[in-house]
C-alpha cells in the first residue's frame, strides 16, 4: 500500500528568502483493531504492516502468545457508510478456545501515536502479567556490539530518510544481526509491529535478543519487551523512572542514552561483558 508518505507544498525560508518546495511527510491515519468483530482500540499509526501491529498489540496486552492462537487477520469491508474498504479497520479472529480480551482493556479514547497507554480503562491493567520470564535469559552483551546498533537501525530506516518523521524499532541478535525493522509515527506502534512479526513467524518468546528503539524508553516499551520475552532494551534517549523500575522488577537489561561508544545501563548490568580496568 502506497500510503506510508504524502507530498505537501510548503513555504521554505532560507536566509530570509522564501521558496515553495514540496515536502514529503510521514503518513498518519487511524487504525481500528477489532477482535472477533468487536472494536477494541483505535490507534494513530503509519499505514503498513498493520497485521503485525494488530498481532503485536494483542501480545503486549496478554491476549495471545502463539501464532496458532490467531485464526486470521483481515481488513474489514464496509468500514464506511458507502461500503468502501479504507484499510483502516482490521479484525483479528482468535482461534477456537482462545479467550477474548478482558473488557478492562477497552480504550475509552484514542490511543495516540506517542502514548499507547492513553485512554486505558483502568490503571490496574497497566502491569500486565507476562507469559515468559526474562530474568533468567542467559544473553551476554558486548558493549562494542551494542554501540553499533543505533547506526545499523538508522541506516535501515528508508522512510525516515524521506520524511525525518518516524520512529524505528529493531530486533537484533546478541551478535548485532538485525532480525526485523519496523517504522511508525508512534514508537509503541513500531515495537508492536516488531513483536507482531515475531508472533506470526512463530518466534516468541524472543530469547537472546535486543530490542533497539530510536527514541526514549517508556514504561510501555519495557512492558512490551517483557511480554514478548525480550531480555534487553536499548534506547538512544532516556528511560523514564517507571520504565527503569519495571525493568529492574522483571529482570530486563535496560540501556539508555546509547550514543557513540557511551551508554547508561539502568537495570540488568550483569549482562554486559566489560573490559577490566587498567
Amino acid at each position: 500500500m502506497g500510503r506510508v508518505t504524502s507530498r505537501r507544498r510548503v513555504l521554505r525560508i532560507v536566509d530570509g528568502v522564501a521558496g515553495e518546495p514540496v515536502d514529503t511527510l510521514a503518513a498518519e491515519e487511524p487504525l481500528e483493531i477489532r477482535v472477533n468483530g468487536t472494536p477494541l482500540v483505535v490507534t494513530m499509526r503509519t499505514p503498513g504492516d498493520d497485521f503485525d501491529l494488530a498481532a503485536g498489540f494483542l501480545v503486549s496486552e496478554g491476549v495471545v502468545r502463539r501464532a496458532r492462537e490467531i485464526a486470521g487477520i483481515r481488513y474489514c469491508l464496509g468500514a464506511t457508510a458507502d461500503g468502501v474498504n479504507t484499510y483502516n479497520v482490521v479484525d483479528v479472529v482468535l482461534a477456537a478456545g482462545v479467550a477474548p480480551p478482558d473488557p478492562s482493556l477497552e480504550r475509552n479514547f484514542y490511543t495516540t501515536s506517542s502514548c499507547g497507554l492513553c485512554g486505558k480503562a483502568s490503571l490496574d491493567a497497566v502491569r500486565t502479567v507476562a507469559t515468559w520470564s526474562v530474568r533468567d535469559d542467559p544473553i551476554r552483551l558486548d558493549p562494542e556490539v551494542v554501540s553499533g546498533l543505533p547506526g545499523t537501525l538508522r541506516a535501515a530506516q528508508r522512510v525516515f530518510d524521506r520524511t525525518g518523521g518516524l520512529h524505528a524499532a529493531g530486533l537484533f541478535s546478541a551478535g548485532g544481526r538485525m532480525l526485523c525493522l519496523r517504522e511508525d509515527v508512534g514508537r509503541h506502534n513500531a515495537v508492536d509491529k516488531v513483536v507482531g512479526w515475531a508472533l506470526r513467524d512463530g518466534r516468541l518468546p524472543l530469547r537472546d535478543t535486543v530490542l533497539t528503539v530510536s527514541g526514549r524508553a517508556s514504561f510501555e516499551l519495557v512492558q512490551k519487551a517483557v511480554m514478548a520475552g525480550i531480555p534487553a532494551l536499548a534506547a538512544v534517549s532516556a528511560p523514564s523512572s517507571l520504565a527503569a523500575d519495571l525493568a529492574d522488577d522483571a529482570g530486563l537489561t535496560l540501556i539508555g542514552f546509547l550514543r557513540g561508544s557511551s551508554m547508561n545501563v539502568y537495570a540488568g548490568a550483569h549482562r554486559l561483558v566489560l573490559k577490566a580496568r587498567t
